[in-house]
């Protein structure tokens, strides 16, 4: 279940509720990084960081996409070895009822002969664990999981 509101619940290390613009995203992975400095070292906070960009901004970019606006909330929780995940939103649901499964970049090619999209979706299955979607009561709930070591 996706945790809104300006209070911490028990267990919950961060959360935040934001717009879905590009100019939120980065305020939000700032106030995020700033958040989790105590929490993580440099590298890995670096990692979360990638991962969540790449979240964030394909919901601004597809679940978005055909609205003005909407609501984006992060809950990040400890695990065991590892910080769990959700993120909510009420744009359209995923294309065939889960994320992509993307592919590396082909990297031997002219620029501008790069493929566009795919690679996000690639990285993010790269640098998470047990990545989840579903799609209830008109929102996505994406969750997974990235170690802190």
């Amino acid at each position: 279940m996706c945790v809104t509101g300006t209070n911490r619940p028990a267990g919950v290390l961060f959360r935040l509720r934001l717009e879905s613009t590009p100019e939120a995203v980065r305020g939000a992975l700032k106030t995020l990084s700033a958040e989790l400095t105590d929490h993580l070292s440099d590298d890995a906070r670096g990692t979360v960081e990638i991962a969540l960009a790449e979240v964030l901004n394909n919901i601004v970019e597809h679940a978005y996409r055909n609205t003005a606006s909407g609501h984006i909330d992060i809950c990040i929780c400890p695990a065991e070895n590892a910080l769990a995940f959700e993120i909510c939103d009420s744009g359209c649901a995923m294309p065939d009822g889960g994320p992509p499964k993307g592919h590396p970049a082909e990297l031997g090619v002219d620029m501008q002969d790069l493929p566009e999209g795919g690679f996000g979706w690639f990285l993010i299955r790269t640098l998470t664990t047990d990545l989840r979607y579903r799609r209830e009561a008109g929102r996505n709930r994406l969750s997974f999981q990235m170690g802190i070591d």
